[in-house]
């Protein structure tokens, strides 16, 4: 498929990540018009021709609702007006921690949103991180399933950082810090914690040897900070030296930028996944624009994936 026949949308939430992922693909930003009406509700059209087109529409999810609901209109409008594909470009998947019935009488809003977004007509998703790989399995489209952990892992190999441990905030990490502790060469840590109410963790135990060692504690998200300050402290009176923080998606929701400034931590990096406008000290911002771009020529040419993930 040629090239020319790729054309790139993006919602409102994600314009900041559109220009740069153009910018690596040498095409231009495709016209589309997105306005709310005075009572709030959506309009979206296309103002350039899609019909027999190859549409990628870039939007993550996270809350509030719109930035979902402009997704699926974008889809809805993508499919009326003919496009040969259509591939949702989700850098963030909102609603993800809602995976299953963890007590009664409750919604798996997850597989909600896949039926929502394979109703609404898209051929294939492609996004990053999601907080189970087994969401994937919700969907009956092809999932491409990217990660973050390249660019981590070339950032902190970069840092050259000695007696180097890599945590877990809790058990259900612990298979991705175990890749980053084989890929590091670095100890393993896990932490055993238990959340008493939703967006409340107590620290239980840490299994593992911190004591005088520089500790990177690995996530797919942060949201209110309270799990991870509550890693970092705990790691820092049991004897750990620096302490540095990965999570893919700084979601960063109320305190949380205070939480992390007020911490022990040396450096919270992150990725640009959602919009991320309030600057601190701590964080730093990795581009996953390249990543994504890559990740859209691929799968136009119909090239692997998993080429994207090997880490020098």
């Amino acid at each position: 498929m040629a090239r020319s026949e790729i054309q790139i949308f993006s919602g409102r939430n994600s314009n900041y990540l559109i220009k740069h992922i153009c910018d690596h693909l040498d095409l231009p930003l495709g016209r589309c018009r997105i306005v709310n009406f005075s009572d709030g509700e959506i309009w979206v059209k296309y103002n350039d021709n899609i019909r027999g087109k190859d549409v990628y529409i870039i939007q993550s999810t996270n809350p509030p609702a719109d930035n979902l609901m402009e997704l699926l209109m974008m889809i809805d409008a993508a499919v009326r007006a003919s496009a040969r594909r259509i591939t949702a470009v989700i850098p963030y998947f909102g609603y993800a921690r809602q995976d299953r019935k963890d007590m009664p009488r409750v919604s798996i809003t997850a597989k909600l949103i896949a039926n929502l977004l394979t109703e609404a007509g898209v051929d294939r998703i492609i996004t990053m991180d999601l907080h189970a790989p087994q969401l994937q399995g919700f969907f009956d489209i092809p999932v491409d399933h990217l990660y973050c952990s390249v660019l981590f892992l070339r950032y902190f190999k970069r840092l050259k950082l000695k007696n180097l441990a890599v945590a877990a905030p809790d058990v259900g990490g612990s298979k991705r810090a175990r890749a980053y502790a084989k890929n590091l060469g670095a100890d393993l840590i896990l932490i055993d914690k238990r959340r008493p109410k939703p967006n409340v963790a107590e620290v239980m135990n840490i299994i593992g040897d911190v004591e005088d060692k520089n500790v990177l504690i690995v996530d797919d998200l942060i949201d209110t900070a309270n799990t991870f300050v509550a890693a970092v402290e705990a790691l820092k009176k049991n004897g750990a030296k620096d302490i540095y923080g990965a999570a893919t998606h700084p979601i960063l929701s109320g305190q949380a930028i205070q939480k992390i400034e007020n911490s022990n931590l040396k450096k919270l990096v992150v990725a640009n996944t959602v919009p991320l406008s309030i600057k601190s000290k701590k964080i730093e911002i990795l581009d996953i624009s390249r990543l994504f771009a890559h990740a859209i020529v691929r799968n136009n040419e119909n090239q692997s994936i998993s080429a994207l993930f090997k880490v020098e």
